[in-house]
């Protein structure tokens, strides 16, 4: 491993380390939270626990309302209420977007989906959206003005509807070879209203300038963009979620960026045709896409997104440190050792 490797891998471990640190406890109270309801149906109660126990792991929402908190001056322990709220309807939306994209498996682990199934999987993802919002009108008991709550609302109501419009605009990719990137970056900035609402309250809820909110804001904006891009390029490389894509969702933008090339689309459009994609085949379409430039092409624009993040964080001038290494950990090309490897 040379000192390249050494100081991504140190990265990683760093960019974990803080999450961990600072999002654990909001997880943890969520956990206690939701398992403290009384639920007669047993099948409920299973699927509650299996989700918040063995397969909701998220401390990232929760460690980055601290971090951007601190980043305006604001003391990073006036997030935990929001914090617990939102990570239960980040749990909700996930599983509902489960549902939508019909993914039973998300690398080794079952889903709600598919361990329970669907009715069982709607009802309790809505379970976990109904006391997300429950506790977030709850967040006043716990010292948050009542005038900032009702900001903090405004702000998940719109960024609802944004993910749903996202949402209802990747249905129409699905089975299509003829989806721009330039389309598919649009829905991937719509669907970063996730993480840029968690930025903005963020910096509401540690007194930040308009000037503040709005630069934090927007820095979550393109956090959430990375976050996505770079799930799409670790997709390619893992065979059954990259298969799951091509066949029941919509294609990633490694492979769009692909399909525009003259040269490189007559040998990979016969491939994602077939009905069933071998491993041999998921092989075939990540060599292609990468001689022809795909994860380049991507790794670029990320590397755009990624300055355009670093230098809205000039404006910040406090605590920042941390915000930048969120930045710097998703620029660290995990995906780039499996798609050398197959040119040997």
């Amino acid at each position: 491993m040379d000192q390249e490797d050494l100081g991504q891998e140190e990265t990683i471990v760093q960019v974990q380390k803080i999450l961990e640190e600072r999002g654990k406890k909001a997880l943890e109270i969520a956990k206690k939270t939701v398992l403290d309801e009384e639920i007669e149906c047993k099948e409920i109660r299973e699927a509650l626990d299996y989700f918040m126990t063995e397969y909701w792991h998220d401390v990232a929402r929760p460690a980055l309302l601290s971090l951007a908190c601190e980043a305006v001056g604001g003391n990073p322990e006036f997030t935990t209420p929001i914090a617990i709220s939102m990570t239960l309807i980040s749990g909700g939306i996930d599983i509902h977007d489960d549902l939508i994209d019909q993914s039973k498996t998300k690398g080794a682990r079952s889903t709600v989906l598919g361990k329970f199934g669907k009715d069982i999987a709607l009802l309790v993802g809505d379970a976990l959206l109904f006391k997300g919002f429950t506790l977030l009108q709850k967040s006043v008991e716990k010292g948050i003005p009542a005038e900032k709550i009702a900001i903090i609302f405004d702000v998940i109501k719109n960024t609802f509807f944004e993910l749903g419009d996202a949402e209802a605009l990747e249905l129409k990719f699905r089975g299509r070879i003829d989806v721009t990137p330039e389309e598919y970056l649009s829905v991937v900035r719509k669907k970063a209203a996730d993480v840029q609402a968690h930025t903005h309250i963020s910096a509401l809820l540690g007194g930040g300038s308009k000037e503040e909110i709005e630069s934090l804001g927007e820095y979550g904006r393109l956090l959430g963009m990375l976050i996505l891009l770079r799930d799409d390029l670790i997709d390619m490389i893992e065979f059954e979620e990259a298969v799951h894509r091509i066949k029941k969702e919509y294609l990633s933008l490694p492979i769009l960026y692909v399909l525009q090339n003259p040269e490189a689309r007559p040998a990979l459009v016969p491939i994602l045709a077939k009905k069933k994609i071998t491993e041999k085949d998921a092989e075939k379409i990540l060599a292609i896409v990468d001689k022809a430039g795909g994860f380049d092409r991507v790794e670029e624009y990320m590397e755009e997104l990624a300055q355009n993040a670093y230098n809205i964080l000039e404006t910040i001038k406090k605590n920042k440190i941390y915000l930048k290494l969120l930045i710097d950990g998703m620029l660290v090309p995990e995906w780039r050792s499996y798609t050398s490897a197959t040119k040997t």
